[in-house]
């Protein structure tokens, strides 16, 4: 018999007769009362036993974990709380579950805990929810893109080029690390590696999207990126995902638009795909800053956040008035800013960021024109000489959420700004040829996947809104 996913029993404007549902056992009460849960939603379905009729070895094994499957009818509930229920006629126990070894008991968990057990953490309500939100953003960053025409690209994961200059790359080679071979110089001989060169996992697919933007017009890629950066943070991981286009002929106010315009359209999207789980990450929320010193609290609900970057315009703002503001607060003046703002050309952080979002502007905020020497080789030098058509957009209780910028498309420009960051230029010879034939105006930025999930859900570490999070010392699972 086929089985009827719990969403769509929940959601039925009937009742219904010989219905099947399969899934997992939530919780079982009073040997009689099974809260069943598929994956498909948020809120279980209770499956009401015939106790006295069915076998004891039978309810013994009806545990927290167990997969079964109930056949019966489904009928008004005469409980609160959930408008249908099913009168089980049948019982099959799919699957047993160790109740004294089964780690995801009904009880709360710690986050830590959790991660320890992340092949079994997604059983959780807070997981199930958090993993359905990023499968809906992920379809909706295809379908915004789609929509408007743009190419998706599939860029390398293994590449000789360091997009960023950062240099904490993951390298790749077959070569054996137990008797790697020489050169006549003593350095390590890598024309007898698999490639025939060094090479790296990448940490972006901008440079390869910029050659497909400069024939297709307008590309988009939408793939995973690794850092080898040794920070064991809440807000860093090895392995993440990576969302960036790439447009011909865009200037950097286009990239604003086309950058704002994305990530609120994806945030719609969202909230009215999963109205239950984002009501269900708020309350989450609420509960844990419950427990918060009063200061550390957000001033926000999460429902309240998102609807705040749907509901503002993004204000645009030059670095140069940024850090005039951030100099002339008051938490700069009394020394409250961990990183105080002396002087043009520092580095901002997030604190710096959350205040013009949360404080100053209260709106979402896009910086643009950021000096040349915090940022990539391939951002286009302003008129001034010592700033850059670079843009960031910072959100409340993140920051920095998506940094992009209009490329350098001048050749001259770019091979100076290489050679005084000693960047090789036969290692990139092939993007060179982009500013040597038909060269243009073009813009692009990128998105970390995560940070997304993490602002959407009201996450407060990275590592929870991904399925196996890759940490230093941590590539279990």
């Amino acid at each position: 018999m086929r089985h009827t996913k719990v969403k769509d029993l929940l959601n039925s404007t009937k009742t219904l007769q010989e219905i099947n549902a399969k899934g997992w056992v939530r919780t079982f009460r009073n040997n009689q009362f099974i809260a069943l849960n598929d994956g498909s939603t948020i809120n279980n379905i209770q499956c009401v036993v015939d106790f006295e009729n069915t076998p004891d070895e039978t309810l013994k094994r009806i545990t927290t974990g167990a997969a079964v499957s109930v056949t019966g009818n489904l009928v008004e509930s005469k409980g609160a709380g959930q408008k249908y229920e099913i009168q089980v006629n049948k019982l099959v126990i799919l699957g047993d579950s160790d109740a004294e070894k089964f780690p995801m008991q009904p009880k709360k968990h710690s986050l830590e805990f959790l991660r320890e057990n992340a092949h079994l953490r997604v059983r959780t309500n807070a997981f199930g929810a958090i993993m359905r939100v990023r499968s809906v953003l992920s379809f909706a960053v295809h379908s915004y893109f789609q929509q408007k025409g743009f190419v998706y690209v599939n860029t390398p994961i293994i590449t000789g080029a360091d997009a960023e200059g950062a240099g904490e790359m993951f390298q790749v080679t077959s070569l054996p690390l137990d008797n790697l071979p020489k050169n006549e110089e003593g350095n390590i001989d890598y024309k007898k590696d698999f490639f025939g060169k060094h090479t790296n996992l990448t940490v972006s697919g901008q440079l390869e999207g910029e050659t497909f933007a400069m024939a297709l017009g307008q590309i988009y890629t939408f793939g995973p990126t690794f850092r080898a950066e040794n920070s064991n943070t809440s807000r860093h991981l090895a392995e993440f995902w990576m969302i960036e286009p790439e447009v011909a002929f865009n200037d950097l106010n286009d990239n604003m638009d086309l950058a704002e315009d994305f990530i609120r359209y994806v945030i719609k999207y969202t909230m009215e795909k999963c109205p239950d789980d984002l009501k269900f990450l708020e309350s989450r929320l609420l509960d844990e800053e419950k427990t918060k010193p009063q200061a550390e609290r957000s001033e926000m609900a999460l429902l309240e956040k998102l609807n705040f970057v749907l509901e503002n315009n993004f204000k645009r703002v030059s670095y140069t008035e940024a850090i005039d503001i951030l100099r002339d607060s008051t938490p700069n003046k009394k020394k409250k800013f961990q990183y105080l703002i002396n002087e043009w050309g520092a580095d901002l952080q997030s604190e710096h960021e959350r205040y013009l979002v949360e404080k100053h502007f209260k709106s979402p905020v896009i910086l643009f024109d950021y000096p040349a020497n915090i940022k990539a080789f391939y951002m286009r030098l302003n008129e001034d000489g010592k700033t850059v058509r670079a843009m960031d957009i910072l959100f409340p209780g993140i920051g920095e959420i998506v940094g992009g910028s209009q490329r350098e498309e001048r050749f001259d420009v770019l091979v100076e700004k290489m050679k005084a960051l000693g960047i090789d230029e036969e290692e990139l010879w092939w993007y060179l040829d982009t500013r040597r034939f038909g060269s243009a105006v073009h813009s692009g930025f990128g998105l970390g996947f995560e940070r997304l999930v993490l602002f959407v859900t009201g996450m407060t570490n990275i590592r929870d809104v991904i399925p196996f999070p890759r940490t230093p010392q941590n590539a279990d699972f």
